[in-house]
């Protein structure tokens, strides 16, 4: 971690500004921690491009580079290491399009794999043990990322899986509504201003759930509810500035580096993105009444789970907190939207607190969320030179091991809290120190 605050402005930063790529202005401040012991200054900054952007420079970039000297196969799987008395000369693929094996031999292997999380099985097996887990789950990896040379790796090199448990999921996913895969999930940017509510539509706490402070305590607050989806409550106003998802496919603004419609809709409101998901998503609904929102959320869950009277009072408790003589800061989901307001960049994605009822601020909206494997912080024990280390810390020959796979960095570099704005440094400085080590004779 350490190298990582020394080096991450020059090997991060400025190597991507000096192959053109550019970052948002605006630099989030994520993690705060409930009570102050998160990140104390923005640090989550997102490329003007989305990842779509990062692919593309950096392809062309290694294309450039190995001119004459580069050989891509596409749809190949990696099935096994090719390994001598322990030292790694190459692997074993196979062409997913005609299920032929093939063989590659090389002096050096780089896995760069991803994480576990992809792997539903993964995910369950090594779930953290003193909590609780969801009975369903959404994936928002990709099944590739699923441990295999993981365990290759461990079981046949004497590798070793660091602190595997280690995951940063999350704790506000919807179903795709095109699914890639089975289980495939879209992991959304939680609403601050929405109530986030349990089964039965009463609010979770005692302490109100808020995104943008502890994502950690998030889930494991959402994985101790009695049934495996929770729900957002908030109204058209609310949705139309907080509502995101994560990634390049709902921001094509961003992806696509469309300034104006950018600023258009940061300004005005994500109007196309709530209409995209209430036609296409199921689990997102919208009622001009709290009653036929109900009517609703039960025809979803196909149960009387939500009693409309009882969705009414406790949207009516809330929205008391405004009323004339009282201090609406005295709620805690309220005073930490009031903090979030103090960083411009959140003022501009956060409304202000206002009763949910708002005269002009509907329709109603609910969203059925479940909790969604994302990323794993533990991985393959590397050393600083990304080596793959196997029996009493020593190299494994031939083998190297970056990004996710590697936990970011020694197999856990992060922790058990990634405090965001730290997954794509650690793949880039993984990656740089295993090719200064390569060029170096290993």
């Amino acid at each position: 971690m350490a190298l990582t605050v020394e080096r991450s402005r020059a090997e991060v930063h400025d190597w991507l500004i000096g192959h053109g790529l550019r970052f948002m202005p605006a630099v989030n401040l994520v993690e705060r921690g409930r009570n102050g012991d998160g990140n104390s200054v923005p640090r989550y900054h997102v490329l003007w491009g989305t990842g779509r952007e990062l692919t593309r420079v950096l392809i062309a970039a290694m294309r450039a580079a190995g001119a004459g000297r580069l050989t891509l196969l596409h749809r190949h799987r990696v099935t096994a290491l090719d390994h001598d008395a322990g030292t790694v000369g190459g692997v074993v693929a196979m062409d997913e399009a005609t299920g032929a094996e093939i063989r590659v031999t090389a002096p050096v292997v780089v896995l760069a794999t991803g994480g576990i999380n992809g792997s539903h099985a993964e995910a369950v097996a090594n779930w953290p043990r003193d909590r609780a887990r969801p009975a369903t789950m959404l994936n928002g990896a990709h099944p590739f990322a699923d441990g295999r040379m993981h365990r290759f790796v461990a079981d046949r090199l004497g590798g070793r899986i660091v602190n595997p448990a280690a995951m940063w999921n999350y704790a506000a996913g919807l179903p795709h509504p095109f699914p890639h895969f089975p289980g495939h999930g879209l992991s959304i940017i939680p609403c601050k201003s929405a109530l986030w509510l349990d089964h039965r539509g009463d609010r979770i706490g005692p302490e109100p759930l808020v995104t943008g402070f502890d994502t950690n305590w998030l889930c494991r607050r959402v994985a101790e509810q009695k049934k495996p989806w929770t729900w957002h409550l908030l109204n058209l106003r609310i949705a139309a500035r907080e509502f995101a998802i994560s990634g390049a496919e709902h921001n094509p603004r961003i992806r696509d580096r469309q300034l104006v419609p950018f600023l258009r809709e940061t300004l005005l409101g994500n109007h196309r993105l709530i209409r995209q998901m209430l036609r296409e998503c199921p689990q997102v609904l919208a009622d001009d009444t709290l009653k036929g929102l109900a009517a609703q959320m039960n025809a979803l869950t196909l149960s009387h789970d939500i009693d409309p009277g009882r969705l009414r009072a406790n949207v009516d408790r809330f929205d008391a907190n405004f009323a004339p003589g009282r201090d609406p800061a005295e709620d805690v989901q309220v005073r930490r939207i009031l903090e979030a307001r103090e960083w411009r960049p959140d003022r501009l994605r956060t409304c202000k607190p206002a009763p949910l009822q708002k005269r002009g601020a509907g329709p109603f909206i609910a969203m059925q969320l479940q909790l969604i494997t994302r990323k794993s912080l533990g991985g393959l024990r590397t050393d600083l030179q990304s080596r793959a280390l196997g029996d009493g810390d020593a190299p494994i020959p031939g083998l190297y091991c970056v990004g996710e796979a590697a936990g970011f960095g020694g197999g856990n570099a992060n922790g058990n809290r990634s405090l965001e704005g730290t997954f794509l440094p650690g793949c880039i400085m993984t990656a740089k120190a295993a090719a200064r080590s390569i060029l170096a004779g290993g």
